[in-house]
């Protein structure tokens, strides 16, 4: 029998952090030891708070549907936050929860881009957005971004590469790979950008809560128009729960709530009422200890690996990665990631995942294991440059 998939599904790419991890987890069944530098997934467990809350909302038959955006309790609770922390007045009927900030992409897509449109964004940047896009017949537009302009684009940029069936732009502060940050005057030029062309902004503010010396602005704080994606993965380090949420401008928020009913019924309900103890004060403690983990891992990272010769010529101001130069080493970082698993047992990400751009230059480290695996993978590292 000949296998007739869509054109969709074989336009989508691989995404090839996947492929790394499932290897490196088999390498791992076999017995070998190694150093886990590939996914964007804190090492940390869940916080015992949370999961004390999930298991009361299971013995309290909390265990049904709920409304397609959320339950009220967690839509006010996310509202209240950004009250706290960034001094916004936004509305919880503006907060769309979601099955993790995957389904806030798909539902954002589903509501701008129509089909034969496309959505500005940095490469390098997250590989899974443009395939949202492709699924629902619209594309990723891919603008080169420079190390000068850490990897972020620019109004000039956005100017310069604006096309007819642009839809909007899409950024992400702070950035994976590049642990890039777009600062509150940044996001004000961007917007005024791309409200003057006619566009939609939307920015994934995913790792929010991990700036490192700083707390980073959100876009809401100069324009409240904007689409904004968020995540309890990251910071709140509940990615197996798989619980986002988006902010929308209040017109949009009905349709977003139509559309969740369809794709997704409602967001997982037990990690739901889990999610309400993680804004508690005993969860934000154990949260920002684990911030400052995370600095001193980056900080152990970054000059390791310039001193070994990888081109890093800013520091990671967010995020748990370092997007490191290794043309001194390799033309073909796809490769070398592969070998540096295979031989040295040390996962990491290739460039090529993250867009086209020098992509065959770069390798992304994520810095979500401890420093004595971090110390482990820097001295692997220079024993595979001595070999040659």
């Amino acid at each position: 029998m000949t296998e007739q998939w869509t054109q969709r599904a074989a336009d989508i790419q691989s995404f090839k952090v996947m492929d790394l991890l499932k290897r490196a987890k088999e390498l791992d069944a076999q017995g070998h030891d190694v150093v886990h530098m590939v996914a964007g997934e804190p090492d940390f467990t869940t916080a015992a708070p949370i999961a004390a809350a999930a298991k009361k909302a299971i013995d309290d038959g909390l265990t049904q549907y709920t409304p397609a955006a959320g339950i009220p309790e967690l839509r006010q609770t996310i509202a209240n936050w950004y009250q706290t922390r960034y001094g916004l007045d936004i509305s919880p009927e503006r907060i769309i929860v979601t099955p993790g900030a995957s389904g806030a992409l798909l539902l954002v897509f589903s509501l701008l881009a129509d089909p034969g449109r496309t959505f500005m964004m940095s490469d390098p940047g997250y590989p899974c957005n443009r395939q949202f896009l492709r699924l629902i017949e619209a594309r990723g537009q891919l603008v080169p971004c420079s190390m000068e302009d850490k990897f972020q684009l620019t109004p000039e940029a956005i100017r310069s590469h604006w096309k007819p069936e642009t839809a909007g732009v899409l950024l992400a502060s702070p950035a994976n790979p590049t642990g890039s940050v777009v600062h509150k005057d940044e996001l004000s030029n961007i917007s005024e950008t791309v409200r003057a062309l006619g566009g939609e902004l939307i920015v994934d503010e995913l790792y929010h809560g991990l700036t490192y010396g700083f707390d980073a602005n959100s876009v809401l704080e100069v324009d409240p128009d904007a689409f904004v994606l968020n995540s309890f993965s990251k910071y709140f380090g509940m990615t197996g729960w798989r619980l986002g949420w988006m902010v929308a401008p209040e017109a949009a928020a009905p349709e977003l709530e139509k559309l969740a009913q369809n794709l997704f019924i409602s967001p997982p309900t037990v990690a739901q009422y889990a999610a309400l103890a993680a804004f508690e004060p005993e969860c934000l403690d154990i949260f920002e200890q684990r911030r400052q983990a995370f600095q001193e891992r980056r900080d152990l990272l970054v000059g390791g690996l310039r001193e070994l010769g990888f081109e890093i010529p800013f520091t990671p101001e967010g995020a748990f990665y370092v997007y490191a130069g290794a043309s001194h080493l390799t033309d073909n970082t796809f490769d070398f990631c592969w070998s540096l698993l295979e031989e040295d047992k040390v996962a990491t990400t290739p460039g090529i995942d993250f867009g086209s751009y020098r992509a065959n230059e770069f390798i992304r480290f994520s810095y979500t294991t401890g420093l004595d695996q971090i110390e482990e993978a820097l001295n692997r590292l220079r024993l595979r440059a001595e070999r040659g």
